[in-house]
């Protein structure tokens, strides 16, 4: 069996947050989004956030992709502050949001092109990338000729195809069915193993947490603070058989007892 993740001490920080804050203006008065906000994430993890609905959860990935300034403390990628945007960062929407004049291979491109990459570097990883997520078959195809799950694929191989030291991931299968949502946790997992990228990966599913991650934080409701830091003992590679283990079962027990615990 794999171990489930790289030690800490032994793998270097990706991302830092120390002591983030966010509040948001509004016509009735400041909204505090999230609060004394610290955490590490290691090159090779894959760490969830895991809170209630509107907890702050989407505003931390803003704040990590550069996109969201935050009120105080300090957000670091690589060891260096986050002023904005990054190139070394790839998103993976809730939904697919690919460009349906596109093709599936042209859709894949996309951030090689608006970063001025070599386009026929990012040609060859493109297509290792769709070999990867099995539609080597259907990059000539258009996104309303695929199902949601395969579409789901593409956004995730636009998010690795300009080689990102982080992985941004906001609900990416939210807005699938349950037997879709299973096989792509356990598609998401192979790849993940399969690159080793560092995922920052925002869900309010609980299997969902348990089953990918190597670590998953716990926050409150708004505004988000950590409330557990849990690290997921589960060896490594997981299978639909996992989702049926008693060690999954427990774990997923002492998250939602968590959650009941919580005031709302």
């Amino acid at each position: 069996m794999l171990t489930t993740t790289t030690p800490a001490g032994t793998a270097k920080a990706v991302f830092r947050a120390d002591d983030l804050a966010v509040t948001y203006r509004s016509s009735r008065g400041p909204v505090p989004a999230l609060s004394g906000f610290s955490t590490t994430l290691h090159e090779g993890e894959f760490l969830s956030v895991l809170g209630p609905s509107g907890c702050g959860k989407s505003t931390l990935l803003k704040v990590a992709s550069g996109l969201l300034k935050p009120s105080a403390g300090v957000a670091e990628l690589g060891g260096t502050r986050i002023q904005g945007p990054r190139k070394d960062v790839g998103i993976v929407f809730q939904h697919a949001t690919l460009l349906p004049w596109q093709t599936v291979l042209e859709n894949v491109m996309l951030p090689i092109r608006t970063l001025g990459m070599d386009r026929q570097r990012g040609l060859i990883h493109a297509r290792e990338l769709l070999r990867m997520m099995g539609l080597e078959q259907f990059e000539n195809h258009y996104p309303h000729e695929l199902s949601g799950g395969m579409q789901q694929r593409v956004g995730i191989a636009r998010g690795l195809v300009h080689d990102p030291n982080l992985l941004l991931m906001d609900e990416p299968f939210a807005a699938l069915d349950a037997m879709t949502r299973e096989s792509m946790m356990v598609e998401l997992q192979r790849i993940w193993m399969e690159t080793r990228k560092s995922v920052l990966f925002i869900t309010h599913s609980i299997p969902e947490a348990v089953f990918l991650s190597s670590r998953i934080i716990v926050l409150s409701p708004r505004p988000a603070r950590i409330v557990k830091e849990m690290h997921v003992d589960l060896p490594l590679p997981r299978n639909e058989q996992t989702l049926g283990s008693p060690r999954f079962g427990e774990l997923c027990a002492e998250l939602r007892a968590l959650f009941s615990s919580i005031p709302h």
